[in-house]
């Protein structure tokens, strides 16, 4: 049986958004090409020994609302997500009860505005902690934070090889915290 889904709202402590991006000058494949090729196999492009992806319900080698995957990470971060949206150029998971977090992690790859030639892949999740023990250690301890980081850039470098160009610069990482008032903080890194 399905678990129920743990949206931001049931969470604790920050909604915290998170933004992963590469932009890719001389794709060898299209963007609809390239995000294909990341739902067909998105086990792929996660780095085994931080995020293991195994999909648990639904069919190998392609997307559709409503499959789920069990994503085992590195310390004590398992959960499942299952699939709420599926298109040409995204798709978008949520969290599943147990998951260390509630919210929404969104993938998608589009065309670049007034770069004939390049690509922007984007990992773009929406989440706060289960629960305020999962808030201390993530934030306070940095537990698990540093592994899912390394494990969203690790993949949007992936998707960058794949698509057969050539990543312009490292992986941005944008930050923005929104407290229980709603009033943000913003952060941004390279990696």
């Amino acid at each position: 049986m399905s678990k129920p889904v743990q949206d931001a709202d049931t969470g604790a402590g920050p909604f915290t958004v998170r933004r992963y991006y590469i932009d890719i000058a001389h794709p060898k494949l299209s963007a609809t090409e390239l995000m294909s090729r990341v739902q067909a196999h998105p086990e792929e492009f996660s780095p085994d020994l931080l995020a293991d992806f195994t999909k648990e319900r639904g069919e190998a080698h392609q997307l559709q609302v409503d499959d789920e995957y069990h994503i085992k990470i590195l310390g004590p971060w398992n959960g499942s997500v299952r699939v709420t949206e599926v298109a040409a150029q995204h798709f978008e998971l949520c969290t599943l009860e147990g998951h260390p977090e509630a919210g929404t992690i969104r993938f998608s790859v589009r065309q670049l505005p007034g770069a004939a030639a390049a690509l922007r892949f984007e990992i773009r999740s929406r989440a706060r902690s289960r629960d305020g023990l999962v808030a201390f250690a993530y934030t306070t301890l940095g537990v698990g934070k540093q592994v899912q980081e390394q494990t969203w850039v690790t993949f949007c470098q992936r998707v960058a090889e794949a698509s057969g160009g050539e990543a312009t610069g490292p992986v941005q990482v944008d930050t923005t915290e929104e407290d229980e008032s709603g009033k943000e903080h913003e952060h941004h890194e390279r990696r």
